[in-house]
Parts: C-alpha cells; structure tokens; sequence
C-alpha cells in the first residue's frame, strides 16, 4: 500500500469517527435540553402547563398575529414574538429566550433580591450611560424571580428604559419585549437607541422598524385609550383582572399593572401606535415594590 492510499484511507476514517461522534452528540444534546415550559417563561414561548392561573395567560404579540383598526383587540391569546416557526417556538421557544439564559430557572434556589440591593445594581447600571441622557430611577418592583426596574429621563419623566435584575449576579438588563422592540428613543429599533446594532435601516427594515418614528412623548394613543385597549384586553383574556388606570408612557408605548382585587399581581403594555397589547410573562409573584 502506497503512502498516499493510506493517507487517504486514514482521512477517510477520521472523518467518518467525526460524523458519528457529531450525531450521537446531537441525540444526546437534545436529550438533556430542558423545554421552555419547564422555565418561567420567556419572551417568545406561549402557555406553559406547569404554571399558577396567572402564568397561564395570553401572549400579547409583537410581530405576531393580525391587528383589529376597528376594536383594537386580537383574536388570539398568545403566539410568539414573530410568529411560529423559528423564532416562535422552535429554535428560541425553549432555548435562549424562552426560558433558558434570560430567565431564572427554577432549579436555581435564589432569595428575592431587596429594594436596596436592586436600587443600587440599577444605579451603577445608570452610570454606565452618557451623562447627557440624565437617566434616573422611577419605579422598583421585586418578583420573587427577579427585580423590575423602570429608569426615566430626569428631565422630561418619560421613562427611558425597562431592566430587570438578577437575583443571583445582581447584574442588570434591558427586559425583553416592548423596551427592546416598542421603543423608538433608545430601543433596538430606533436609529440612535442604546441598543444600536439593530437600529436604523438593513435588517431591521424587513422587520418593520419604527427607526423613521420620531422619538416624541406624543403618540397617536393617548393614555386613556392605553388603559382602555390593556382592559379590553384582559376582559377577554384574563377575566377578573383590572388594568391600573395610570399607564406610564414611553417612548413608543405604555406600560401597566394588571390588578387583582386591587392588588398588583403582573404588568402589561400597550403600543402608542397599534394599541397592541404585550403581557409580561416573565414576572414571577410580586413581593414588593417601591413607593412611585
């Protein structure tokens, strides 16, 4: 046998021990892949069947199902972020987003952060920006899951940015859905966000960017109406809930709480634009929550 016949004969039978090794690493990977309805939740998956009644609630799309001019609600309670399909329920239903690295797993034993442990996590995340942004602190919530924090302009008191807080590193970032993709001054949409990499035209034209919206307090739903699609809303989705008849502006939507029996038991938003309406799944039980 020749050296180049073995030569080949030994690539030949590398490449086959890759392949194989390659495949049963696959099986065995989606084996131990734990699906998103074993997490709290995330932003791109739908129902999950192991959660309280209130968990079990419709998914306010985003770039998901039809939009009704004529009475502003939906037809259908839930459906990804995008749809089905890729970014639905398959490859980020149950992986990063739908429960995975930006949601706190149940399996992990963590005590609700304090007020003051998250007031000051936000604080130095508010340092990072630009001292000409004059960004502050409006409202702390604390879930037993994470801590909720709105930041608002000092200035003008529209709220800026919508973050969470990690109970376990303490680390701070920007809360998946409206803040990201709703928000026309500093979200991922908007030429000039903090976000950046997704503003502006490119990608980000195909998927609807509000990056031509001027970044105004003045939206074409006033908060009255916000408050009347995040009921109508619950009405037909969660009975026996109420939307908080205050609704905190931003730029390119409002956010709400969802009150039951008076009391805040989860939180919503609603585009100043399309009056679509998002819920915040992700929110684990409140624990308390700071005076506004």
């Amino acid at each position: 046998m020749n050296n180049t016949l073995r030569i080949t004969l030994i690539t030949l039978g590398a490449l086959a021990i890759g392949a194989v090794l390659l495949t049963a690493g696959f099986f065995v990977g989606r084996s131990a892949w734990i699906p998103g309805w074993a997490y709290p939740g995330g932003m791109m998956s739908g129902f999950e069947s192991n959660r309280s009644d209130f968990a079990q609630m419709p998914f306010g799309p985003m770039m998901g199902q039809d939009f009704n001019p004529e009475n502003y609600d939906f037809a259908y309670p839930y459906g990804g972020m995008m749809g089905g399909g890729m970014m639905g329920n398959d490859m980020m239903g149950s992986g990063m987003m739908g429960g995975g690295m930006m949601s706190t797993s149940p399996l992990l034993d963590a005590d609700p952060l304090s007020l003051e442990t998250a007031t000051t996590a936000v604080e130095d995340y508010i340092a990072l920006f630009d001292e000409s942004e004059s960004l502050e602190i409006g409202e702390i919530m604390i879930f037993d899951n994470h801590a909720y924090a709105q930041i608002v302009e000092s200035d003008t008191g529209i709220g800026a940015l919508e973050v969470l807080v990690d109970p376990l590193t303490e680390s701070v970032f920007p809360e998946f859905g409206p803040t990201m993709m709703w928000n026309v001054k500093y979200g991922m949409m908007s030429n000039t966000g903090e976000f950046g990499m997704m503003g502006g035209s490119g990608m980000m034209g195909m998927m609807g960017s509000f990056s031509t919206i001027e970044a105004t307090a003045e939206m074409p739903v006033s908060e009255d109406q916000a408050v009347e699609a995040a009921q109508s809303y619950l009405d037909n989705f969660l009975p026996g809930t109420e939307a908080d008849e205050h609704a905190d502006p931003f730029y390119g939507y409002y956010t709400l709480h969802i009150l039951r029996d008076g009391e805040t038991v989860g939180m919503l938003s609603v585009n100043g634009y399309t009056r679509q309406v998002f819920i915040h799944t992700w929110h684990g039980d409140l624990v308390e929550m700071s005076a506004e």
